[in-house]
């Protein structure tokens, strides 16, 4: 039966109800579904914003230009695989990110925290850092792999890995244990404001198409259109911080593991505006969107149809 009222279906939790432990499956396959698809555009993503390193506009080379152009630069001089450089880490990261992430927003959803005003971006935001933390070290090796490519073409610091495992065991020789964690402290802001941002955005939009009654209350298309609008809110306010979590990433570091380029996410902005413009923060902005768009729209998606499914299951067997 259709909706009437908004407050009906206020967050996610709102339709089938799964048990977290199941959320936490669901969510990682949705988003590691999603990730397969998306990939090539984090490789471009990547590399646009890369370019230009501390360096002002206008004075260095741009082997990557527009987004069209630069999908075709990555297959010629990687070959077509080339587009889904780092997707193991990607699929890696998708899966702990998401499953820790979609697990803690399960858990406040099923202790009434996102009935509190706000709830649900604040459960959204937090469950999005832990995510974050956790998958940390494989975004890191993802953002590495996706950088390298052949000399003419390089863009940022080449770190000259060959396999996810290979890179893994580089960094802890090298760095140890803490040196997985490289670049978290803006990896975790990254996730905590486009998680929250996703969750909140997706969550009102679904249940405002519902109160429309334009759709049938039980279709995919609720929940794509719910995913169209949260992808456009993510993409404004994740893009600074992802470009700034990409050079905090993938920059070279010392042999105590200090980076040698930026001194954390503060700094790593100030020096991009400084030196770069204000507008370097949103550089990669065309496919950040086409990448975020899609991904958040096939994950939600996913998502919520696979919790459908999972909830009918859950009513069959009682």
């Amino acid at each position: 039966m259709p909706l009437t009222r908004a407050q009906k279906a206020t967050g996610p939790e709102a339709g089938e109800t799964v048990p977290p432990a199941v959320d936490l499956v669901l969510g990682a396959s949705a988003c590691c579904l999603a990730c397969v698809f998306t990939n090539p555009l984090e490789v471009v993503k990547t590399r646009l914003q890369l370019q230009g390193e501390l360096q002002a506009r206008g004075t260095y080379p741009r082997p990557y230009r527009g987004f069209m152009a630069s999908v075709a630069a990555v297959a010629r001089a990687d070959g077509l695989w080339g587009l889904q450089k780092g997707l193991a880490a990607g699929l890696l990261y998708q899966g702990l990110m998401n499953s820790v992430r979609f697990y803690c927003y399960s858990l406040a959803c099923q202790a009434g925290l996102t009935q509190q005003p706000g709830g649900i971006v604040v459960a959204g935001a937090v469950a999005g850092a832990l995510g974050a933390f956790v998958g940390s070290p494989a975004y890191l090796i993802k953002t590495q792999l996706q950088a390298q490519t052949v000399a003419e073409m390089a863009v940022g610091h080449q770190h000259n890995h060959q396999t996810l495992l290979g890179a893994l065991e580089t960094i802890w020789r090298q760095q140890g244990l803490v040196g997985l964690w490289q670049g978290v402290g803006g990896a975790v802001p990254r996730v905590m404001v486009g998680s929250a941002a996703q969750l909140a955005t997706f969550a009102s939009a679904k249940a405002w198409v519902q109160e429309q009654q334009w759709l049938p209350a039980d279709s995919w298309l609720v929940a794509l259109a719910g995913g169209m609008i949260s992808s456009i809110a993510v993409v404004v306010v994740m893009t600074p911080f992802d470009v700034a979590s990409t050079r905090l990433y993938n920059q070279p570091v010392d042999r105590a593991g200090r980076g040698q380029l930026y001194g954390g996410l503060t700094n790593c902005m100030v020096k991009i505006w400084q030196q770069e413009g204000p507008l370097a923060l949103y550089k990669g902005l065309g496919p950040a969107y086409l990448r975020l768009g899609p991904h958040t729209i096939l994950s939600m998606l996913f998502w919520d149809e696979l919790r459908k499914l999972a909830g009918r299951a859950q009513h069959q067997g009682t």
